[in-house]
C-alpha cells in the first residue's frame, strides 16, 4: 500500500485578460494619476507612477495572459478591482462554488464519491472570509462527513496541504480532498507596474488516498521549511477595522529582486537534499512541478538542481503553465501536475515544490504507479 495522489481537478473562470489589455489599462491610469498630481510630483511631494509594456511583462515573468473572475472592473481605471456582488449567507460563497467544481472533477478522476472521503482541506493564500471555514462549506455542499479546515501558507499552501493530507491518512483517514481556490484578483494592486501582471484566478483539487490498486503518484517523501521574511507581504487582516489604514498597505507587495536572489538557491538546496536523502539522482526525476511564479526563477532552480547542460537540453523537465494562467499562488503546482501527469511513466519520479511568502518551501517527492 502507498499514499497516492489519485485524481486532480481544475477550474478556471471564463474571462481572460491579456498582457496588452492590462498594459493599456495601467498606462491610462498612470497618465491620469500623473496629470492630476502634476504639481505635487513637480514639487517632489509625490512620486510619478510608471507605465509598462506587454513585452516587459513577458520578458520579466513569462506571463502572457491570466484568467480572472471579472475583468471589466479590473480594467476600469477608476476602479482597478473586480466587480463582485456580495452573496447572502444562504448562498454558496464564490470560493466554495469554485472549490466544489474542481473537487467534483478530481473525485471523478479518482473514482471516489463523497462517502469515501473523511477530510477536506482548503489550502490557499487568499481566503474569502475569516470564518466559518470555507472548507466546511465545501464539505457540506459535497455531502462529505468527517471534518474540514482552512489553512494558509501562501503560495506553498498546496504542498503543505499534501503533507497534512498524508499525515491524516497515516493516522486513520481513508481519503482526503485537498482544494486550492485562489481568487487572487481581489488582492492584486493593479496600479503597480511591478505587481499588476503577476496573478490569475483559478481552482484546483486533489484526492489523496492509501491504495495499491489505482494509478497515481505515491508520496515518497515530504520536506517543509519556513523562515520569516518581509520581502513578500500582504497586511490585509482581522485588525484592519481598528486602524487608520491605506489601500496601499493592504494588497500584495514584494521585493522581487530580493525574493529571486534568496529563494532560488534555497529551493534548489531543499530539492537537492531531498533527492540525496532518498538516493535518487536528479537525472532520474522525470518532472519538477515547481511553483508557477516566474519562468526565470524556475529555469534557474532547474539549472541549480540538474546542471546547466541538462536543464537547457530538456526544458520540459520543468513544465510551465504560467504563460496561460499567470501566478495562481498555491494552485500552480497542481495545475502543472494536472496538465502533464501523463508525461510520467510507471516507476518514474517527480517533485512537487512550491515556495513563497514566509519564506515557505514545500517539497513533495512522488513516484508514478500505474494500476
Amino acid at each position: 500500500m502507498g499514499i497516492r495522489i489519485t485524481g486532480t481537478g481544475l477550474y478556471q473562470p471564463e474571462e481572460v485578460i491579456t498582457n496588452e489589455e492590462l498594459v493599456d489599462c495601467l498606462n491610462a491610469y498612470v497618465e491620469q494619476f500623473n496629470s492630476v498630481n502634476a504639481e505635487k510630483i513637480e514639487a517632489g511631494e509625490m512620486i510619478a507612477r510608471r507605465g509598462s509594456s506587454a513585452e516587459f511583462i513577458e520578458k520579466a515573468s513569462g506571463v502572457k495572459r491570466r484568467y480572472v473572475i471579472e475583468k471589466s472592473g479590473i480594467l476600469d481605471i477608476n476602479r482597478l478591482r473586480p466587480r463582485l456582488e456580495e452573496r447572502t449567507e444562504d448562498e454558496l460563497s464564490i470560493q466554495a462554488e469554485w472549490g466544489v467544481i474542481a473537487a467534483k472533477q478530481a473525485m471523478e478522476n479518482a473514482g471516489v464519491t463523497a462517502e469515501d472521503i473523511d477530510v477536506v482541506i482548503l489550502a490557499c493564500s487568499n481566503m474569502q472570509r475569516a470564518y466559518p471555514a470555507v472548507a466546511i462549506e465545501i464539505q457540506t455542499a459535497l455531502g462529505i462527513q468527517g471534518y474540514a479546515y482552512d489553512m494558509n501558507v501562501a503560495c506553498s499552501a498546496a504542498t503543505f496541504g499534501l503533507k497534512q493530507a498524508y499525515d491524516a491518512i497515516k493516522t486513520g483517514a481513508r481519503r482526503v480532498l485537498l482544494v486550492n481556490v485562489e481568487i487572487t484578483s481581489g488582492h492584486t494592486d493593479y496600479r503597480s507596474r511591478d505587481c499588476h501582471f503577476i496573478f490569475g484566478d483559478v481552482a484546483t483539487a486533489s484526492i489523496i488516498e492509501d491504495t495499491d490498486s489505482k494509478t497515481g503518484f505515491e508520496i515518497v517523501d515530504t520536506h517543509l521549511f519556513t523562515q520569516f521574511s518581509n520581502n513578500i507581504r500582504n497586511n490585509f487582516g482581522f485588525l484592519n477595522s481598528s486602524e487608520l489604514t491605506s489601500r496601499d498597505d493592504k494588497q500584495f507587495r514584494q521585493d522581487g529582486r530580493k525574493v529571486f536572489k534568496e529563494v532560488c538557491p534555497l529551493v534548489a538546496k531543499i530539492i537537492t537534499g531531498q533527492l540525496e536523502k532518498n538516493n535518487i539522482a536528479p537525472e532520474n526525476v522525470k518532472r519538477f512541478w515547481l511553483h508557477q511564479a516566474n519562468k526565470s526563477m524556475n529555469e534557474l532552480i532547474l539549472k541549480l538542481v540538474v546542471g546547466k547542460e541538462a536543464a537547457e537540453a530538456d526544458p520540459d523537465l520543468v513544465p510551465i503553465i504560467l504563460d496561460e494562467f499567470a501566478n495562481t499562488s498555491s494552485a500552480g503546482v497542481i495545475i502543472a501536475l494536472h496538465r502533464t501527469a501523463d508525461q510520467v511513466n510507471d516507476g518514474e519520479y517527480g517533485v512537487l515544490c512550491s515556495f513563497g511568502a514566509g519564506y515557505s518551501v514545500g517539497a513533495i517527492l512522488v513516484q508514478k504507479h500505474v494500476a
